[in-house]
């Protein structure tokens, strides 16, 4: 590391170390090397990030900063998430955290949001610290709030993106004044600003266009695959949605039932070239299912490799081996139907044949490297 901090000052003509070990520098020495050695020492950073911060923060004392790491590990942050909301905000290390962080934070746990959600939504976007508590971040919660009604809507929404908190909402209420000239439900909209909340933030005359496509394809607004569909052309370039239909075709589906699958499940578009092999793979060579009935059932395609298909294969697998799996087996069920009915059907009603089956599941529930090898 001491080399590394080496290299870095010289190359940016700040301070040459020779023989001094980094974490005994001396705070006399030079400003810049002090925050740099205490970036790298009391915050984490690596030496290059440390190098990059210290030319936006530069302190001669560890007073100030050390009031702010103090603070929000107070207010349960781990290491690593103030070593990411340093390196991200530098700038935070230099500020009254009872007058300019405390409120914020205050006004959030008033909200619902946890010291857990928090810490992880300020790690991330920090940038939400610098904006004004009035002018910008309740501003922003009360309009978000008038259209998804309920705090923890907001709050799941802020976790998938935290710049609802504090980015210009301005852009979005064209977007949501779009789906509603063309039918799209209130209900939808706001599912979808708490699923895809950075959703909303596209050209309008893009969305506009795809808007109009999605319709012309036949989907119907007031349902929740119009939506979908949307977001899924979208998100991808001409060449990725070239791509991921001829991928299907070489699976052995037909353009006509490319087509279908996307009519009933736009998401089977959205996943990524590796996923849909694999799970096609799986579905094939393990299950035994024809490729083409997957067009007929895509949403098989889009449940979780590891969360949903391993966990159930391997309640498959021991049921097959015990000779319980009975004639006419609905591959569907198995893997589609809701985790209660899912129990009931596949796991508590052989615990006399297999008592070791809910120990296994709930392993492979757990388990983020499972795999059905």
């Amino acid at each position: 590391m001491l080399l590394q901090v080496r290299c870095a000052l010289a190359a940016s003509k700040i301070y040459e170390l020779t023989r001094v070990p980094v974490k005994f520098i001396s705070s006399n020495v030079n400003q810049d090397s002090f925050t740099v050695s205490y970036l790298v020492n009391s915050c984490g950073l690596s030496p290059a990030s440390a190098l990059l911060a210290s030319k936006k923060v530069h302190f001669e004392t560890p007073d100030k900063p050390d009031l702010v790491i103090s603070f929000f590990k107070k207010h349960g942050f781990s290491q690593t998430q103030i070593s990411n909301l340093v390196r991200k905000l530098p700038s935070v290390l230099l500020c009254k955290p009872g007058k300019t962080l405390l409120p914020k934070l205050n006004f959030f746990y008033s909200q619902g949001f946890s010291r857990t959600d928090l810490a992880r939504i300020l790690s991330r976007d920090p940038i939400i610290l610098k904006r004004s508590l009035n002018a910008c971040i309740i501003r922003n919660f009360n309009f978000y709030k008038k259209l998804i009604h309920y705090n923890d809507k907001i709050i799941q929404a802020s976790k998938r993106h935290p710049g609802i908190l504090y980015e210009n909402f301005q852009s979005v209420e064209p977007v949501i004044a779009l789906l509603r000239e063309h039918g799209v439900p209130q209900l939808n909209i706001q599912d979808l600003l708490v699923s895809r909340p950075e959703f909303f933030r596209r050209r309008q005359d893009v969305f506009r266009k795809v808007v109009e496509k999605v319709k012309e394809m036949g989907f119907d607004p007031s349902k929740a695959t119009f939506v979908s569909a949307v977001q899924a052309l979208t998100q991808m370039s001409r060449s990725t949605w070239d791509s991921k239909w001829n991928l299907y075709r070489d699976l052995g589906w037909s353009d006509k039932e490319v087509a279908l699958a996307f009519g009933r499940i736009p998401q089977c578009m959205m996943l990524s070239a590796d996923n849909i092999k694999r799970t096609v793979d799986f579905y094939v060579n393990k299950m035994g299912v024809e490729s083409s009935f997957l067009a007929k059932r895509p949403f098989l395609l889009s449940l979780s490799f590891e969360k949903r298909i391993v966990p159930r294969y391997s309640v498959f697998e021991v049921l097959s081996s015990k000779g319980l799996i009975q004639k006419g087996f609905n591959v569907i069920s198995f893997f589609e139907s809701p985790e209660k009915e899912f129990l009931k059907k596949f796991v508590i009603r052989y615990e006399d044949e297999t008592p070791h089956l809910s120990k296994l599941y709930q392993e492979k529930l757990g388990s983020p490297r499972a795999s059905c090898s």
